[in-house]
C-alpha cells in the first residue's frame, strides 16, 4: 500500500486529491495539512467526503514526521510557497509531486521574470514535466514531477504532435481558451463572487497570463524552434471545465482535416486519457467533467488556409488533481490509470 500526504489540503485541488484517492486501491491518504485548518475533521470542511476519511484531521506540516509515515507527498500549496518545502522533502527522502508552477519552468530567468524570485533553483533540472502522455518515462524514474498547470495542459496536448511532425507552423499560433471559476482557488475573491460572474463572460490577464512561458516552453521543445503565442484566458460562469481553442497555420495548404487526425490519432493510440474525436464532432467541457479525460477535435478551414485545434478538459482534474494521480500512478510502479477511470459526469 502506497502512504500518501497532501500538504496545502484545505483548497479544490486538496478536495479532488482526495475524492479520487478514496477510489484507489493502492493507495492509503496518511495525512492533510494546512496550517489555517489545523485540528478540523476533514469532513468538517468538506462535508461530500463525510463517512469516507473518518477520523482524518488537518494536521500542520511537520516534514521530519511526516518523513517517517509516507512514500510520497503531493504539493498542492501556491506559487512561491512550495519552493519552501519541496526541497527539505526531497532530502527527507520522499518523492514529490508539486501542483504549483514552482518546478514546471526549467529556465530559472524565466520563472523570476513571471513569478518570483526563485528560492530553490538547484532543483529546477531535475524536476520532470508532469505531463505523462510526452514523459511518463522520465516521470517513472523522477523524485520531483511539476505537475503542469490546467490551461499549458489543454493546450499542449493538441499542439505537440503537428509541431513534431511540422504539419503546422510554430509561428502565429493563437490560443483562446475559457475556464470555469474553480480554476482561481477556493479563497473568497470579488472577481468570483457568483454575482460577479454568473451571466457573465469575460477575458482576464490579457496578455500576461503566467501560464504563458510553460506553454512556449513545451511547444518550443516540440518544434525544436522558439514558439510565441497569443494566449488569452477567459472566465466562464461555470464551476469546473476548461474549453480550448486553438488557430495554428498550416505548412501545406493541402492537408485535410483526415490528415490531421489520423497524426492524433497515431500518436495518442496509447494514451488511456486523450480521446481524439470523430471529424465533425467537437469537445464539449460537459462532456469530461469529473474525469480524468483529454477531449481533443479539429478543423481545417481550407478557405484560410488555417488549423482550428479544440480541447476539453476537466481543470482541477486532468488540469490538476487528476493528472497528479496519473504521475503518482507511473512514480509508484503502478498502472497508469489506477483510480481515475471514472466515467464523466453528465449531464
Amino acid at each position: 500500500m502506497l502512504r500518501v500526504a497532501i500538504i496545502g489540503g484545505s483548497g479544490y485541488t486538496g478536495l479532488e486529491l482526495l475524492r479520487i484517492l478514496r477510489g484507489h486501491a493502492q493507495v492509503e491518504v496518511v495525512a492533510v495539512t494546512s496550517r489555517k485548518e489545523a485540528g478540523m475533521l476533514v469532513e468538517n470542511l468538506f462535508p461530500s467526503l463525510a463517512g469516507f476519511f473518518p477520523g482524518l484531521t488537518f494536521e500542520t506540516p511537520e516534514i521530519a514526521f511526516l518523513a517517517k509515515r509516507v512514500d510520497m507527498v503531493f504539493t498542492a500549496v501556491p506559487h512561491e510557497a512550495a519552493m519552501a518545502v519541496v526541497p527539505d522533502l526531497l532530502q527527507a527522502g520522499l518523492k514529490v509531486i508539486d501542483l504549483s508552477a514552482d518546478f514546471r519552468i526549467h529556465d530559472q530567468s524565466v520563472y523570476e521574470a513571471w513569478y518570483a524570485q526563485h528560492k530553490a533553483p538547484q532543483y529546477l533540472a531535475s524536476a520532470v514535466y508532469g505531463l505523462p502522455e510526452l514523459y511518463a518515462e522520465a516521470i517513472k524514474a523522477a523524485r520531483l514531477v511539476a505537475n503542469p498547470g490546467c490551461y499549458p495542459t489543454s493546450t499542449i496536448l493538441p499542439l505537440v504532435p503537428l509541431l513534431r511532425q511540422k504539419l503546422i507552423s510554430h509561428q502565429g499560433i493563437i490560443v483562446d481558451s475559457k475556464s470555469g471559476t474553480s480554476g482561481a482557488g477556493r479563497s473568497p475573491s470579488m472577481t468570483t463572487l457568483f454575482c460577479e460572474v454568473n451571466e457573465g463572460f469575460c477575458a482576464y490577464k490579457v496578455g500576461q497570463h503566467r501560464h504563458t512561458p510553460e506553454i512556449e516552453q513545451e511547444l518550443s521543445l516540440a518544434a525544436g524552434a522558439q514558439v510565441t503565442i497569443n494566449f488569452t484566458p477567459h472566465l466562464l460562469p461555470i464551476s469546473r471545465g476548461i474549453l480550448t481553442t486553438i488557430y495554428a497555420d498550416l505548412m501545406d495548404s493541402k492537408t485535410s482535416t483526415e490528415d490531421i487526425l489520423a497524426v492524433l490519432q497515431d500518436f495518442y493510440r496509447k494514451s488511456p486519457f486523450v480521446r481524439i474525436l470523430p471529424q465533425g464532432t467537437f469537445p464539449n467541457v460537459l462532456r469530461t467533467r469529473g474525469s480524468n479525460y483529454c477531449d481533443i477535435g479539429c478543423k481545417v478551414d481550407m478557405r484560410t488556409g488555417k488549423l482550428i485545434l479544440l480541447s476539453a478538459i476537466d481543470n482541477l482534474v486532468k488540469g490538476a488533481s487528476g493528472q497528479a494521480v496519473q504521475n503518482m500512478n507511473l512514480m509508484a510502479g503502478l498502472a497508469e490509470t489506477e483510480g481515475l477511470l471514472q466515467v464523466p459526469l453528465y449531464p
